[in-house]
């Protein structure tokens, strides 16, 4: 059985350790996930396999405990259906964008970028100050363009975006490492 877990709380040691502790004890196989420090919380996003026998009812419990003792704001488990062997996509580009904080900017982005069928892989956003104080939107994103898109196409959509929200933006190919 697959199950999305996510977490919240203020950051502190020992968040990572006491849910995996919880997911081992019932034979959990983290399969993918992704952890941050956002604004000083601490957020995990997990994709656990876990044998059918094992009662979800009962892992929730365990995982409130857990939740409870470590003052965690939230922590949710959600069954979910296997996906198959189907791809993920892969990326294949890499977006910068950088402008003085306004809402919007993400919506315009992500908007244009689904417009032209680009599947976002990746996604990190921060506020930081920028010169004379003013605060500083800069998103760095992974995005999956497929083959038959016209790359001009996007690259126009991206400059539309560019001007209606006034931020600045970087779009190139991502390099491969070999390992």
């Amino acid at each position: 059985m697959q199950l999305a877990l996510s977490a919240i709380g203020r950051d502190r040691p020992g968040i990572v350790a006491a849910v995996s502790e919880v997911l081992l004890d019932n034979d959990g196989n983290v399969e993918d996930s992704t952890m941050a420090i956002l604004r000083g919380h601490f957020t995990m996003m997990l994709i656990v396999s876990v044998p059918d026998e094992v009662e979800p009812g009962r892992l929730r419990a365990r995982l409130d405990e857990v939740r409870e003792r470590l003052g965690l704001e939230a922590l949710t488990l959600s069954e979910i259906q296997d996906v198959g062997p189907a791809p993920e996509p892969i990326p294949s580009h890499i977006l910068s964008v950088y402008g003085v904080d306004h809402p919007g900017i993400l919506h315009a982005v992500s908007s244009g970028l689904a417009e032209q069928g680009v599947n976002i892989t990746d996604l990190t956003t921060r506020v930081i100050e920028g010169e004379e104080g003013a605060p500083v939107y800069a998103m760095m994103l992974e995005v999956a363009v497929p083959a038959q898109t016209d790359v001009g196409s996007l690259e126009r959509a991206l400059a539309r975006v560019r001007g209606e929200q006034d931020v600045e933006l970087s779009f190139r190919e991502l390099e491969r490492d070999i390992l």
